[in-house]
């Protein structure tokens, strides 16, 4: 849906024909305009509807625990991987070094193949830290992925028309708008 034309007080929304949501006949469609008040007054009870009575959030909040303690051993399993490949890839350099010291290796080769492995070795440090930060976030994340479906309505209703235009691309993408109702494809209870 798109916002009007004009500068008038009221701002109107009409269909875009987007994704033949217009049965094929989005000229007829664009002709009909809705009040952002209605949308909203309906997205904000829709929002309602997202309910976690305590027990289902207790019992999300655990299962989410315990997904995190797995989620954690595989961030660690993969971290000394990347550690042990790290050295494994250290122990080639230096050993070759001595090879170059001792003639064994020429400095054209030893060149070559440490400027290699020393790129694999930055790709390593790279794989840790990525799983470093996932570790840390994948806990917070999805808190307060929690706090925000149970608290939708109240911090729909705060936010300027904008970001309610944004929380509403997030939450309800699949929904559409026909005969003055909104057709939602999510589940009102979790």
């Amino acid at each position: 849906m798109n916002a009007g034309p004009g500068r008038c007080r009221y701002v109107y929304y009409h269909c875009t024909g987007y994704a033949d949501k217009c049965q094929g006949n989005p000229a007829s469609c664009r002709c009909k305009y809705v009040r952002e008040e209605a949308l909203e007054a309906q997205f904000t009870e829709l929002l309602g509807r997202l309910k976690f009575d305590d027990e289902v959030l207790e019992w999300v909040r655990d299962a989410l625990h315990a997904s995190h303690a797995d989620e954690r051993r595989e961030h660690e399993e993969a971290i000394k991987r990347h550690q042990a490949e790290y050295r494994r890839l250290q122990d080639r350099i230096k050993a070759m070094y001595v090879h170059k010291l001792d003639g064994l290796v020429d400095t054209t080769f030893f060149e070559k193949m440490s400027n290699q492995w020393r790129e694999e070795q930055n790709r390593c440090q790279r794989e840790i830290e990525q799983h470093q930060e996932a570790n840390k976030s994948y806990m917070d994340e999805g808190v307060q992925l929690l706090e925000l479906a149970r608290n939708a309505q109240l911090l729909f209703a705060k936010q300027e028309p904008r970001e309610k235009r944004r929380l509403l691309n997030f939450v309800l993408s699949n929904c559409t708008w026909g005969d003055g109702e909104v057709d939602r494809h999510f589940p009102r209870t979790f």
